[in-house]
């Protein structure tokens, strides 16, 4: 095995990071780095360039803009009151009915705008004031902010998901929304657990319960936002478009309902197309860079090399299963999620599927997996945002983070053993065997 072209990959980017480069930079420059190991430095620089603008030539990437877009006009258009507010007849007399409240409409918010961290700013901004009035600590709301936003990259729809497929080959988007729904329910009851049981700990006070026709009143204000989720995953289950014309469709329907909503108006349309454009752009650059690494690595063999490697350890699917996590939330904690999913892909997927795991069911574990790194300094965006909403620091959220943190470890664990709950949904749909 040559270790020389590994070497300068690893030692480039870590140094980069370290020193405060931009991710896409970084991963664009290591690539070109590993590239002068085997050709002259034109090739290499001609190479990765040629790589990161081929490797946006895809139309399923078109659904990423359409879901930025749609995710920006649901932020703006009112939607997470309503969500809010029928999650609070549901569980606001339950022991900690505000985290409680924050993890469901998370979940609801995650789920219809595609952002962890538009959820996380939307939660925060509404419920942290509100959970401080009600003697819950600032940092424990932050902590079941920044935790649960991140849910709703699991729950369809995804960018995250569509890239996976983008990098595993065109694993189907459908079946990978589907495989998202119950990993997803399950994350987000685990953090309710432990949120309950912290509530209980600290004896913060419960709230009162909803009567049955505050209940309907508040359900039919959130039909309109939660129907889109109909209109979508109905819709690409079903055969009657493409996840990429799912997200087009998308914008069109949050559109029109903000401007029902009377929460949007044509004033306010710019800066949330510029808002859009900008977040594009960023993941668009980071996306053009990770597929040229991606192409390095395996013009250098060393998505074999790994394989090969980590199947010299043990050939234990159980083993592997568990290094193999070990490792991504290692990347986790210093790489954000998109690069994370188009570089380890290639590199993982095949040493997977040698040992007989549904494309599937890995990818939803990758992707949750990652959602943890989210939570985790030095480049959790979520955390930032989260810790920025609630005007507290990264010290002193950490202490209610971690046993939210362990719930999404344990929950990354049950999918990643239990197949089943990734792939029955998928199977029940007849879009795997």
């Amino acid at each position: 095995m040559e270790y020389i072209p590994i070497l300068v990959l690893v030692i480039s980017f870590l140094f980069l990071l370290g020193i405060g480069t931009p991710v896409a930079w970084s991963i664009a420059i290591s690539a070109v780095l590993t590239m002068l190991v085997s050709i002259s430095p034109l090739a290499a620089f001609t190479t990765v360039a040629q790589r990161m603008g081929t490797g946006l030539d895809s139309f399923a990437l078109l659904a990423i803009p359409f879901f930025v877009l749609s995710g920006q006009l649901m932020n703006k258009g009112g939607i997470a009151h309503r969500l809010i507010a029928f999650a609070k007849t549901l569980v606001g007399s339950l022991p900690g009915g505000l985290a409680l409240i924050n993890v469901i409409g998370a979940m609801l918010m995650g789920a219809i705008a595609g952002s962890a961290m538009a959820s996380a700013s939307a939660m925060g901004s509404i419920l942290g004031p509100e959970m401080e009035k009600e003697g819950y600590s600032k940092e424990f709301g932050a902590a079941v902010n920044i935790t649960s936003s991140t849910i709703g990259l699991v729950i369809p729809p995804s960018n995250v998901l569509i890239v996976y497929s983008l990098a595993s080959g065109g694993v189907s988007i459908a079946a990978l929304f589907l495989a998202g729904y119950i990993p997803g329910i399950l994350t987000g009851l685990l953090l309710m657990l432990v949120a309950m049981f912290w509530a209980k700990k600290k004896k913060y006070k419960l709230g009162e319960r909803s009567k049955l026709k505050d209940v309907i009143k508040t359900f039919i204000d959130a039909v309109p936002s939660l129907f889109l989720l109909v209109v979508v995953i109905g819709g690409i289950v079903s055969g009657i478009f493409t996840a990429t014309e799912a997200s087009a469709i998308a914008v069109l329907y949050t559109l029109v309902l903000g401007f029902v909503y009377k929460e949007i108006t044509f004033k306010s349309l710019p800066q949330i197309l510029l808002d859009s454009s900008a977040t594009t752009a960023i993941v668009m650059l980071l996306i053009g860079a990770s597929m040229s690494m991606s192409w390095v690595m395996s013009y250098e063999n060393i998505p074999q090399s790994i394989s090969e490697v980590l199947l010299g350890i043990s050939e234990n699917k159980i083993v592997i299963l568990l290094i193999i996590n070990l490792l991504l939330l290692f990347v986790g904690i210093f790489m954000d999620m998109t690069p994370a999913v188009l570089i380890f892909t290639p590199i993982f997927l095949p040493v997977v599927t040698e040992l007989g795991m549904n494309p599937i069911h890995f990818g939803i574990i990758m992707v949750l997996n990652l959602c943890i790194g989210l939570c985790t300094p030095p480049v959790g965006s979520v955390l930032f945002v989260g810790v920025g909403v609630a005007k507290t620091s990264i010290e002193k959220v950490i202490k209610p983070l971690v046993p939210l943190f362990l719930a999404m470890v344990v929950a990354l664990f049950l999918v990643t053993y239990f197949a089943e709950l990734s792939l029955w949904l998928p199977r029940v749909f007849g879009l795997i065997e």
